[in-house]
């Protein structure tokens, strides 16, 4: 057969690369609207005692806020019809100091509800221009560009304290809920190092109903520890969920030391021979420099958590 003339190859391979070109247009296009596609997810876990009703845990994370994100605005109030009993935020609030009183007036029905917090990077300092695509292999961590990328840190710890919600950065807290007693540890973010899990450290307390430990980005050091403690659930955020997925939703990256299977949602953390349950929240936003999401909508999560088994 006689090899084709290249006259006719050079308008194929024109073709190709236009095709080429035109899909991965409609792929990003397609990305950019997915990140507006806010989702509740529901699920249940099995930590309260034998016989406990179950309670009702609203899990919230990296909300990256902007002043003009209207439709993460009108999803983030619509959050307290589903009458959870417990709030926890993992933490990256902000992405301008400019969207923080919007940040409250948003949250505001849910600071009627017993509630802690943990910081993010991202609480302590704004995003800055990257190219969108570096995500996908650049190290997330902060780099300081000076003081006028820095976020209100106190004044919003300062304000979810005030609203009754507790401080969880290397902190303790025992919490009502529901009548249950309810105990709960974090850290700083060990993205950046400011997980000093030391003042937190010992075994679970055994008066509560239950014990959470609560961190921004899922490090195993932190999560190996809280296990070792015998937290039975851990809650945490930074990944995004992977932001970008392959088709049946696995993380493409973590952004963290943990595998994809503990990269988003609820799975079983395992270490010394002992375990916790692990929830990562996909995130409600993302930096306003990578505004896109693929097979990994931008969510919420309402855990139900149920009793164990006697």
């Amino acid at each position: 057969m006689a090899e084709p003339k290249q006259h006719m190859v050079l308008p194929l391979l024109g073709h190709l690369v236009e095709g080429t070109a035109g899909m991965g247009a409609l792929v990003f296009a397609g990305a950019l609207i997915e990140a507006q596609a806010f989702v509740l997810r529901q699920l249940d876990a099995a930590v309260l005692k034998p016989g406990a009703p179950p309670l009702r845990l609203l899990h919230i994370s990296d909300i990256h806020l902007m002043p003009r994100q209207q439709k993460k605005l009108a999803f983030l109030r619509k959050l307290a019809d589903m009458k959870p009993d417990l709030v926890i935020s993992t933490g990256d609030h902000l992405s301008s100091a400019d969207a923080m009183d919007k940040l409250f007036d948003a949250l505001g029905p849910l600071f009627a509800l017993p509630g802690a917090f943990v910081f993010g990077s991202n609480d302590f300092e704004g995003p800055h221009f990257r190219m969108p695509a570096a995500y996908l292999w650049a190290n997330s961590t902060p780099q300081r560009h000076g003081p006028e990328s820095v976020l209100p840190a106190d004044e919003v710890a300062h304000r979810l304290v005030a609203a009754g919600w507790a401080a969880l950065n290397d902190a303790r807290a025992r919490l009502d809920v529901s009548g249950r007693s309810i105990a709960l540890r974090g850290t700083g973010d060990a993205h950046i190092d400011l997980d000093h899990y030391d003042k937190v450290s010992g075994p679970a307390d055994p008066g509560a109903d239950l014990n959470i430990g609560v961190t921004h980005a899922p490090y195993r050091r932190v999560l190996d520890a809280m296990t070792d403690d015998g937290m039975s659930l851990i809650l945490s955020g930074h990944t995004h969920g992977g932001q970008v997925c392959l088709p049946n939703g696995r993380p493409i990256i973590t952004n963290c030391d943990v595998g994809p299977e503990h990269a988003k949602g609820l799975s079983v953390w395992r270490h010394g021979g002992r375990k916790s349950l692990l929830h990562v929240s996909g995130g409600i936003g993302s930096s306003p420099f990578a505004p896109y999401r693929l097979f990994c909508r931008p969510s919420a999560t309402l855990i139900t958590l149920t009793a164990r088994q006697a």
